[in-house]
């Protein structure tokens, strides 16, 4: 539907919350929309640039000539230009054509508030619309539950573009339509509550995954419209699962239709290296402090939720964003104004960036990729926190890797790196991550990463996915996981699929599917997470077995699991564990099952305790420990 609208859509107002950086919808005003102006349809363009001389609109409308459609500069020094172009409408092809005052510069730049964009390599904006007739009510009234901090959260990530190709058409990768078709299915099949899609924010080279955005407010092209992206995301929701979306606010490419010196100056970015480029990735660094641009990152958050109706975003390399010498040697970078490395600006946009989400979308999530030891990054601002739901636990993903390559026979000597991470388990609200950054840049699939030989290999890995989903924290694993890839993550190639086809690889996809819903069923997995009552140690010390055993709980004690995870391929008998009370304990999973590809070494079904004192309690059991395995008992 068209509007009947005034030639500009930016008030007073917009104006003063822009210039402070609270303006947080600015999509709503900014870019090219549709519109009536005196019964004429047309586009209504406004776009920033507060140092041009003069900007102008070209596209497919006016033979791309810089000289027929100029924009006009607002007059209350905004940096804002606008102008009204009739009888063009959807679908229109467009840049904006910016004569910088910095030595003339005449620029050709997209939209940055394009909600599509051409399909690269091209790279002009098209004028859209995000009209659509969304249909998932039931999701609606349950999403605030399915995505709270005490609900079951296992996630599938991945990367649209090599999920599954079509070989029928070259190897294209499918359309979001062909992936609504098939995704929900399989995810619901594997037992996944959520799916987290590697960015799919328009991004001009492939082969930054989606991490080199160029479109804040445009999903790629690549497969389909925005609409297309919709009714993926309504069909994921209606199928009950969940939907997260990797965000980049911490760094941007140079490609020269980008925000890379947008009006010839260094607009979104710092004009000194030393502030404004990454040194690892070669690309720009926003300026936190310039109040403009803060609105432009949070208003990109919220358009996704907004609009896209996700469930949550997830911020990718917060670290680099809150420390000023990341990856920097001395004299490589400017301290804040009190001296130290602390990003102070950033620190500041991340705040408000949650604030704001929480306060327009209570139901969703924020999640964090910080690897150091940042303070309170998942806790709410007022006492002092950064304000998101979850981060990323990447010190138990290094150090739970580095134990399962080590060959069994020295595990012993590096028991402390499975205990380590219980120490301060409740410091944060922790996400168990086994993400794509793992399976990329020669570091080998998980399946390589495991020690010995192909048995042992699939054994280790099937219980290092039962390490993670019986350790406390919600879980996330990458595409390819499931199906134990012998090779690394290749985003220009299809997953192994055909990897199926062969019973140790579906022993590892019904693994997971049975270890998905078991955590799904069972309260003691997830619902006291991020609360030191939900777990107890039962043995921590049997380094020379290398045996660990633990309870997990919930709220009501009669939910308590048992799990004990033998990490040696030498099978154990009689190994007897303290239990709280008498009663039969059912082994309701065990990874070495025959129907996962294991030994069908266990208890057959079960074991009563009895009053033996061990491990400080007058009751114990008395188990078969499978090798390379877990068990998992529920007294009945």
């Amino acid at each position: 539907m068209q509007e009947t609208a005034p030639m500009s859509l930016m008030t007073d107002s917009d104006i003063h919350l822009f210039k402070e950086g609270k303006h947080f919808r600015l999509y709503e005003k900014l870019g090219s929309r549709v519109v009536s102006v005196d019964g004429v349809k047309g586009v209504l363009f406004a776009v920033w640039a507060p140092n041009a001389k003069s900007v102008s609109v070209i596209g497919d409308f006016n033979g791309w000539n810089g000289n027929k459609n100029p924009l006009f500069p607002r007059w209350d020094s905004s940096g804002i230009f606008e102008g009204f172009i009739p009888h063009i409408g959807q679908g229109a092809l467009y840049k904006y054509r910016i004569v910088s005052r910095e030595r003339g510069a005449v620029l050709e730049k997209s939209d940055p508030f394009a909600f599509l964009s051409e399909a690269p390599p091209k790279t002009a904006s098209v004028v859209t619309d995000l009209s659509y007739e969304w249909d998932e009510e039931e999701w609606e009234e349950e999403r605030r539950q399915r995505n709270a901090l005490a609900a079951p959260m296992s996630i599938y990530e991945m990367h649209l573009g090599s999920f599954r190709k079509n070989p029928e058409e070259g190897g294209r990768s499918l359309t979001y339509r062909e992936m609504a078709d098939f995704l929900p299915g399989y995810i619901n099949e594997m037992g996944f509550t959520h799916v987290q899609f590697m960015p799919v924010m328009e991004h001009p080279f492939e082969g930054s995954w989606g991490y080199q955005t160029v479109g804040y407010f445009a999903p790629t092209s690549r497969f389909g419209t925005p609409q297309d992206f919709m009714f993926l995301i309504e069909t994921l929701h209606r199928s009950g699962i969940g939907v997260i979306l990797d965000w980049v606010p911490s760094h941007f490419p140079s490609d020269e239709h980008g925000l890379y010196r947008f009006d010839g100056t260094h607009l979104f970015e710092h004009e000194d290296p030393r502030l404004g480029f990454h040194p690892d990735w070669k690309s720009h660094i926003f300026n936190y402090g310039r109040h403009e641009v803060r609105s432009f990152l949070i208003s990109s958050a919220l358009f996704w939720l907004d609009k896209y109706h996700v469930d949550g975003i997830r911020v990718d390399a917060v670290a680099s964003m809150l420390y000023l010498d990341y990856s920097r040697k001395e004299g490589e970078w400017i301290p804040n104004l009190y001296g130290g490395r602390e990003n102070l600006d950033a620190i500041r946009m991340i705040k408000d960036l949650n604030e704001a989400i929480y306060l327009y979308y209570p139901y969703a999530q924020t999640i964090a990729e910080e690897s150091t030891a940042w303070p309170m990054v998942s806790r709410p601002t007022y006492l002092g926190g950064l304000g998101f739901g979850m981060k990323w636990n990447m010190g138990w993903m290094h150090d739970t890797l580095c134990y399962f390559k080590l060959d069994p026979v020295h595990r012993r000597y590096h028991h402390n790196e499975l205990l380590f991470s219980m120490i301060y388990a409740y410091t944060e609200n922790f996400m168990l991550p086994l993400s794509h950054d793992e399976v990329v840049h020669g570091k080998g699939s998980l399946l390589a990463k495991m020690p010995g030989d192909d048995w042992q290999k699939f054994a280790n890995l099937r219980l290092l996915f039962g390490y993670m989903y019986t350790h406390p924290g919600k879980k996330l694993l990458f595409m390819g996981s499931e199906i134990a890839s012998f090779s690394e993550w290749n985003h220009s190639q299809s997953l192994d699929w055909h990897l199926l086809q062969y019973d140790r690889h579906v022993g590892i996809k019904r693994w997971l599917m049975d270890l998905n819903r078991v955590y799904k069923e069972e309260k003691a997995l997830f619902e006291l997470d991020f609360s030191h009552e939900g777990f107890e140690w039962i043995d921590i010390a049997d380094s020379n077995s290398s045996v660990i055993s633990f309870y997990r709980k919930g709220k009501n004690e009669a939910d308590s699991l048992i799990a004990v995870l033998n990490f040696t391929p030498i099978p154990r008998t009689n190994y007897r564990i303290g239990v709280k009370e008498k009663g039969y304990y059912q082994e309701i999973l065990n990874s070495d099952s025959t129907y996962y590809g294991g030994s069908d070494c266990g208890n057959f079904g079960g074991v009563e305790a009895k009053p033996i004192h061990v491990h400080g309690k007058e009751w114990s059991i008395s188990l078969s420990l499978p090798p390379l395995s877990l068990i998992l008992l529920k007294r009945q």
